[in-house]
């Protein structure tokens, strides 16, 4: 091939091996000769990551509100991020959109019987809106999440479609307790009503499904036992490859498969430390999920940035914890655990320490920002264009409402949405208007309703 006299790359183009397909990152190759650099990538569809955290914010209390424990004081720009939660993300306040004091009404109790589930019916709000049938059974129903209504738009032109992704252990089978399944609780991604998408815990599976890693179980295994990399596998393509490259495009294929090894080293690294058979702080896990939380959530947020890279899928659900959950996180500084922590029982002391554990599940997403920022795709960063939405479908815990739920989208979205502004929604505004209003900015424009949406929410200043 000769780049350099209009013969060109396509876009989706895979360097196969052995039981490996590892799909390029976008290069000046693959642009056809006449047309500008980067104009192939202006119109991409937007990326996009919808992340939950379970059990609300210490800042939907009324004195965690006072003390400003979850959003800033300020509406509009002119917003100081310090005393929040989200003090974290000042570096991208440019791009960081907060929506403060939205409500998840489909999420409340409305019948005696259902007094109590909240924990069980809760995540299959988030990215639906939409109200969990109680059941126990298999006629479990809800609503098709946003997640997947962008991938059935927008993803279907990429080789996986969506990917969902855990941190804490799921059991996609039965009841779970009031009288729900534990579906409801186990995902927060659902194709239609009635179709729940199972989430992946085990950075190992999903770097396999990422990168091809095929062949049997045994032969994976056998693979890694003998410290072989899916890159060994394309040895041979990847010199080839590189006689047919610039010197930019050489850097940034060299970067690329670099970072691509050293998430596979660091998975193997975890593997090979939970199966020594030193005692782990998570006993029940795969080998591959890693013990340290922070590590866990890094791992996953490399993995996407690299399938956005590749553009192996443009879509992400990424569920950071499970409700109920009793995990502590000795990385916040706060030796209690999440559910105890987050029934706080009004004291303000432990109010202070619920705070402080959000403030440390939002510190974890600047290490993702950090990497879609760092990572071009053409003319314009993976974090141009790229929509992260980050929030919980409760708000006080410790009485387990859902009302003045946190909040918050970052990222560029090609253009289609301005950031740097802090919206206070009206009292008893759906958190389902905001989520129409990202819907609109991500290309779905023609849906007029979503879950109880009465209308969408001005994002503007």
């Amino acid at each position: 091939m000769d780049f350099l006299t209009g013969r060109h790359i396509p876009r989706r183009t895979f360097l196969r091996g052995a039981g490996a397909a590892v799909a390029l990152p976008f290069l000046d190759a693959m642009v056809p000769a006449g047309r500008l650099f980067g104009s192939s990538t202006a119109n991409d569809p937007t990326r996009l990551i919808a992340i939950e955290m379970v059990h609300g914010a210490a800042g939907s209390t009324a004195y965690g509100a006072s003390k400003n424990y979850w959003s800033p004081a300020a509406a509009g720009r002119d917003f100081d991020l310090s005393p929040s939660a989200l003090a974290s993300l000042e570096p991208f306040r440019d791009s960081l959109t907060i929506i403060s004091d939205t409500d998840v009404a489909p999420a409340e109790a409305t019948t005696p019987k259902e007094i109590g589930g909240d924990h069980f019916r809760s995540s299959a709000s988030f990215l639906t809106q939409g109200r969990a049938r109680q059941t126990e059974g298999s006629d479990i129903f809800v609503g098709t999440s946003l997640d997947q209504m962008y991938a059935q738009r927008f993803g279907q032109d990429t080789p996986i479609p969506s990917m969902q992704l855990c941190i804490e252990n799921v059991d996609q089978s039965g009841g779970c307790a009031y009288g729900y399944a534990c579906v409801y609780t186990d995902t927060i991604s659902w194709q239609s009503p009635t179709e729940p998408l199972p989430m992946i815990r085990d950075p190992r599976i999903a770097f396999d499904r990422l990168f091809g890693a095929g062949g049997t179980e045994a032969e994976r295994a056998e693979r890694r036992r003998a410290n072989r990399s899916v890159l060994d596998f394309i040895t041979g393509r990847i010199h080839q490859l590189r006689r047919e490259l610039g010197a930019d495009d050489m850097r940034r294929l060299d970067r690329y498969l670099e970072n691509v090894r050293e998430v596979e080293r660091r998975i193997a690294r975890v593997e090979a430390q939970n199966e020594s058979g030193a005692e782990r702080q998570l006993p029940e896990a795969p080998a591959g999920v890693p013990d340290s939380f922070v590590e866990h959530v890094q791992l996953m947020f490399d993995l996407q940035v690299l399938a956005f890279a590749s553009d192996m899928t443009r879509v992400f659900s990424f569920k950071l914890g499970r409700d109920a959950s009793a995990r502590v996180y000795p990385e916040s500084g706060v030796d209690k655990p999440f559910h105890p922590a987050s029934h706080h029982g009004g004291n303000e002391e432990n109010i202070d320490d619920f705070a402080q554990i959000n403030r440390f599940h939002v510190g974890m997403v600047p290490y993702l920002l950090e990497r879609l920022e760092r990572t071009m795709d053409g003319d314009a960063s993976l974090l141009d264009k790229s929509m992260v939405i980050y929030g919980s479908p409760m708000g006080d815990p410790n009485v387990h409402n859902h009302k003045r739920c946190p909040l918050f989208v970052v990222g560029g979205a090609n253009g289609r949405v301005d950031g740097g502004i802090h919206v206070r929604a009206p009292a008893g505004t759906p958190m389902a208007n905001a989520m129409l209003t990202l819907m609109h900015a991500l290309g779905l424009d023609d849906i007029e309703t979503f879950g109880d949406s009465t209308g969408t929410l001005g994002l503007t200043a």
